[in-house]
């Protein structure tokens, strides 16, 4: 969802936020308390469009230390002689979260390709964590497990016919395109990064701090640059790795136009008809329609479309609650 810049647009905007905060408590007393507080939303007008997204003006907040508390701590941090630092960050930073869980989703998308090495170009990669599907175990509970790499264990509740892979992928190249990466050695980076995690997301925290180690280890190639002008190159730079590659991206479509997305869509179509690449894509069923299926789940709005080369094969849960595949007949 994008921020209008009308204060009427701006109110409502914080107001689905906070039906999307549900399991944020903190933050979605905050952004209901935004959405009724009309200098404060005078103040976030003054951004550009992009850069009124609720989770990015809590995140910059607490980068400056604000701990997580009353909406009135955070008024005051907004209007008092700091907002020009906030706001600083605000405009230099973006919402980049690195959701490793999605790999509970991706490993078994991996798994439907065939046995052979892949070369994987991840799209919005952000720090590129989610390029690292063979450092983790998996467990998809009611439909089986993966194991042996030593590496921290990913867990999700499932339900249909997850076709789970028999052993990890094998990967020749980690490459990310991304239009401002993050360093995972960068401590700054990483701080931001887990600044990024809601209040009382515990889980997610924690799982994010081990992905940034597993990460540290080998650090994947980021490309600097838009996924759409920096597409041809980085495939070309997967294939030279001697794997196939494997273009995917979870959550970044969403932050292109709808003319970008639909050029997104066509020269994917276009690569992977030609033979060049491989396709996953993880998106709300909204941002890429042509790979939705028609008819969903009663709730499929709040979950994301997860397809293999154009094909709708299941559903995922954006921060990992949930996975679903697509029965035979649907």
């Amino acid at each position: 969802m994008l921020p209008l810049t009308d204060l009427t647009d701006i109110e409502e905007s914080y107001r689905l936020y906070a039906v999307e905060m549900a399991t944020s408590p903190c933050y979605q007393a905050w952004a209901s308390s935004v959405a009724d507080d009309p200098e404060v939303l005078r103040l976030l007008s003054d951004l550009p469009i992009l850069k009124q997204q609720a989770n990015l003006v809590f995140a910059a907040a607490r980068h400056h230390g604000l701990e997580p508390g009353p909406y009135d701590d955070l008024r005051a941090l907004l209007l008092g002689p700091e907002w020009p630092a906030v706001r600083a960050t605000i405009l230099t930073r973006r919402t980049q979260t690195n959701e490793v869980a999605r790999l509970t989703a991706l490993t078994p998308a991996l798994g439907m390709l065939g046995d052979g090495p892949l070369a994987l170009v991840e799209l919005g990669a952000s720090a590129g964590l989610c390029l690292y599907p063979d450092r983790y175990d998996y467990i998809w509970d009611g439909a089986g497990e993966l194991g042996g790499s030593g590496g921290p264990t990913l867990r999700v509740p499932t339900t249909g016919p997850v076709p789970v892979p028999t052993e990890p992928p094998r990967i020749t190249a980690r490459i990310g395109v991304d239009l401002n990466p993050l360093d995972v050695t960068d401590e700054e980076d990483m701080n931001w990064l887990l600044t990024l995690i809601w209040p009382g997301h515990d889980e997610r925290r924690d799982r994010l701090a081990a992905a940034i180690e597993v990460t540290r280890a080998e650090p994947p190639h980021l490309i600097t640059g838009d996924m759409l002008d920096r597409l041809d190159g980085a495939i070309e730079l997967a294939a030279a790795s001697g794997g196939t590659p494997v273009v995917h991206h979870s959550a970044a479509a969403a932050y292109l136009d709808e003319r970008e997305r639909a050029e997104l869509d066509k020269r994917m179509r276009t690569l992977v008809a030609a033979g060049r690449c491989h396709w996953i894509s993880l998106e709300g069923r909204r941002v890429i329609p042509s790979v939705a299926p028609a008819e969903s789940r009663r709730d499929a709005d709040r979950h994301f479309c997860l397809a293999v080369d154009g094909r709708a094969v299941g559903w995922f849960q954006g921060h990992g609650a949930a996975l679903g595949w697509a029965q035979a007949d649907e």
